[in-house]
């Protein structure tokens, strides 16, 4: 399993922070998903068939780019 966590500059509430847990733990692959309003940081844990390529680009998606 690989995790990875970064900076998502557009989280401002928890409503952000719901829709990127929802979201990314679609994704097939992604074992877990932890966000932080206040920090902006999101933790993301996930095997094949997900990658960061992919990850990263469902984030841009839905304007959720991470820093």
């Amino acid at each position: 399993m690989t995790t990875k966590t970064f900076t998502v500059p557009n989280i401002s509430c928890n409503h952000c922070v719901h829709t990127v847990k929802t979201e990314l733990g679609d994704l097939a692959g992604v074992q877990s998903v932890t966000a932080d309003a206040e920090t902006k940081q999101v933790t993301v844990a996930w095997d094949a068939p997900a990658d960061w390529a992919k990850i990263e680009g469902l984030l841009k998606e839905i304007n959720y780019a991470p820093a």
